[in-house]
């Protein structure tokens, strides 16, 4: 099976092609494309660009499209991307402004130019189908809640991956199986001990995760990409209570604090300096206070969750760090893991020094807890995910 993954932006388009059997898979090819204005112009190239490089001899050879769609309305899951995906993608825009219209206008051109391709959604919000609800329920009014307002929680495909591969790695096959069929069958009952397991999600989008036998307990994220941690330039967590006291007192329109907030914080809020944390860095070597305070910040904030998610747990077997600065950035892992050697935790310098981009152990071998970097994999995990549900469909 022939399935392409398609990576949509609001202004770009990025795509893999995967061939997939039941003994594994293989990357064919991948390509993308910036600026984008004109979304059914950019696929038919992509899908012209395949037969012209030999990869595919005609469009009919991709039977299946994957979706890395975010969050819809009433809908979660591994779903059969079709007008019912597309509404629910839709009704949450103005939630995920950024993402949700890209994705419902790319469904749809697809359904145009592979009319006989199957079209699969994986919501991102799919991995914390399980979480108990006394978790996933603001201290609301219920017609607030009634309207969907709740902790959905985002980086599903990532951390999922984090999950699967966290448990092999720690020789627990059973949980490793559990969570790969985890959308298909829902959670595994595994006996004996619990696996245990946080994972940051550490880029310019960030989120921490507690993980337990493969399915999530709880995450920082919340009804939207928003909160949790400080992203590169969004505000993550804050007091309802700051928005219109800074609407009042500063004297700005709702629509211009929600761009501030969304647009002008985060990293780049603290520091004045850049929402790339490596720009912080260098400042924070020229003496810039700001964006050392932006860096505390964020460090704090991962602890935190880390910490809430090991006790909600009971204990830690692993905290695993992926994604852009998770993989790449050796004094943040180090940050995070400072002084919890009486936790279980014993961080290896060396080892973190060495480690960039690859997968590694970082705590040294006689650890109680493994610290691990495992880089992400979200577009496999898609491509696994579209043949599980196609398969099983059939």
């Amino acid at each position: 099976m022939n399935v392409l993954i398609a990576n949509l932006g609001s202004t770009s388009f990025k795509y893999r092609l995967f061939h997939m059997d039941e003994a594994g898979q293989e990357v064919l090819a991948k390509g993308g494309y910036e600026r984008v204005s004109d979304y059914a112009a950019v696929i038919d190239d992509a899908l012209a660009t395949l037969q012209k490089d030999g990869v595919i001899s005609s469009a009919d050879e991709i039977d299946a499209v994957g979706f890395k769609t975010v969050l819809g309305k009433n809908l979660s899951g591994c779903v059969i991307a079709d007008e019912t995906c597309v509404r629910a993608l839709e009704d949450f825009a103005a939630v995920a402004p950024a993402h949700n219209p890209p994705y419902a206008n790319g469904i749809r051109q697809f359904a145009m130019s592979l009319p006989e391709a199957r079209l699969v959604a994986l919501f991102e919000t799919a991995f914390y189908q399980w979480v108990p609800e006394s978790r996933s329920t603001y201290a609301l009014p219920k017609s607030w809640r009634d309207i969907g307002i709740r902790r959905y929680g985002f980086h599903g495909a990532s951390h999922k991956f984090v999950a699967e591969r966290s448990a092999e790695l720690l020789g627990r096959s059973d949980v490793a199986r559990g969570t790969a069929s985890l959308y298909q069958n829902g959670p595994a009952d595994i006996p004996g001990k619990p696996l245990r397991v946080v994972s940051c999600h550490l880029g310019g989008s960030s989120s921490v995760t507690g993980i337990c036998n493969g399915v999530a307990i709880g995450t920082s994220m919340g009804f939207s990409p928003q909160s949790g941690l400080p992203q590169n330039n969004r505000v993550g967590d804050l007091d309802s209570g700051a928005l219109p006291y800074a609407v009042k007192t500063l004297g700005i329109s709702m629509e211009e604090a929600e761009r501030q907030l969304t647009k002008e914080s985060g990293l780049f809020g603290i520091s004045g300096i850049s929402n790339d944390i490596r720009d912080v860095h260098q400042a924070i070597d020229e003496g810039n206070a700001d964006a050392a305070l932006a860096l505390g910040h964020l460090i704090d904030s991962i602890r935190h969750w880390v910490g809430a998610f090991a006790w909600q747990m009971g204990g830690l077997d692993a905290l695993v760090f992926t994604a852009g600065i998770g993989e790449n950035d050796h004094a943040v892992r180090k940050a995070v893991c400072a002084g919890l050697e009486e936790f279980g935790l014993v961080f290896d310098e060396e080892r973190n020094l060495a480690c960039r981009a690859v997968e590694a152990e970082l705590s040294v071998d006689s650890s109680q807890v493994k610290i691990f970097v495992i880089p992400a994999n979200e577009e496999l995990v898609l491509a696994r995910e579209v043949f599980r549900k196609i398969s099983h469909t059939n």
